[in-house]
């Protein structure tokens, strides 16, 4: 065989080689692309039945006699579903879970929409208004993160009894109204704010007030929905300040009405977990519809991490 006819069959295995060689190193890349994307599937389906498992607890006692409750042999789910307990939250003597869910609803709502509109107006000026003393406003908000809430907790509470606000709605949303680090997320937000927008806004004629609410609010709507939704979580899990200033019963939440379940002298378990059950039920639902604003607008507040 002469060599010009070698050469072309020896480039003809090499060719066939090297196709043979990134075929198989594909099919490598392939498997241990799919393995790690098992084992990723595996732990995070491992991650969420362990942040499920607690609300699995609250529904499988909510539904539960307290012999199962409290029984040492353990079942997945009751012999029976006793919704019963659910409709004696409602419909037992003394029962105060429909003001409470109410109060919480009104509150949370209250407290939500006030913050979000007192604070972003703080936010705003801090990043937009010039003003001599603006950083020294911004740096005082800021320090106040540093003071713990036990501090102001009894000189507001002098604060508001002294206004006859005891045992009000008024008590306990209107000092919950303003967050310093609300505020604080909304002014670093704003710094990052397109001004080309704003400027146009100018050319328009409108002032700050008409730009922040024509220009910035619409065009900030994601960001507005995430310090929202966490205001009322925060809001409607809030224990403290209402225990002490809903001292009448019908000013309760519920999560007073939840502490009512569970007191030195009795332990009602069924109704306690039935109860949690509802209660946490309306943040489940707000959460599962916002979710998808949390990470977005933290990620847009201009912290670096």
């Amino acid at each position: 065989m002469s060599t010009s006819d070698a050469n072309p069959a020896r480039r003809a295995a090499r060719g066939t080689g090297t196709a043979a060689q990134r075929s198989a190193e594909h099919r490598r890349r392939r498997t241990r692309t799919l393995a790690a994307g098992v084992v990723l599937y595996i732990v995070l389906v491992a991650v969420a039945a362990v942040f499920l498992l607690p609300y699995y607890l609250i529904a499988r006692n909510g539904l539960s006699t307290p012999a199962e409750i409290t029984s040492p042999e353990w079942t997945l789910f009751p012999a029976a579903l006793q919704w019963g307990n659910i409709a004696e939250l409602f419909t037992g003597a003394g029962s105060q879970m429909a003001t409470g869910l109410r109060n919480s609803a009104v509150v949370a709502v209250l407290q939500t929409g006030g913050q979000l509109l007192v604070c972003s107006l703080a936010g705003y000026a801090l990043a937009r208004i010039p003003y001599r003393h603006a950083d020294a406003v911004f740096y005082a908000i800021v320090a106040t993160l540093m003071i713990p809430a036990a501090v102001t907790f009894v000189p507001t509470f002098v604060m508001v009894s002294s206004l006859g606000w005891v045992s009000s709605l008024r008590g306990l949303v209107v000092p919950m109204l303003f967050s310093g680090f609300t505020a604080f997320l909304f002014r670093q937000f704003f710094l990052n704010f397109p001004r080309e927008l704003e400027d146009a806004a100018r050319v328009d004629g409108l002032g700050y007030w008409g730009t922040y609410w024509r220009v910035v609010v619409p065009n900030s709507l994601q960001f507005f929905a995430a310090i929202g939704l966490i205001t009322f979580i925060g809001s409607w899990n809030a224990f403290l300040w209402p225990l002490v200033i809903a001292q009448d019963s019908q000013a309760w939440t519920v999560q007073i009405v939840l502490s009512t379940y569970l007191t030195a002298q009795t332990i009602e378990l069924q109704e306690l977990f039935a109860a949690a059950m509802v209660s946490v039920a309306p943040l489940v639902l707000v959460f599962l519809f916002f979710q998808r604003y949390i990470v977005q607008g933290v990620t847009e507040t201009g912290i670096k991490g």
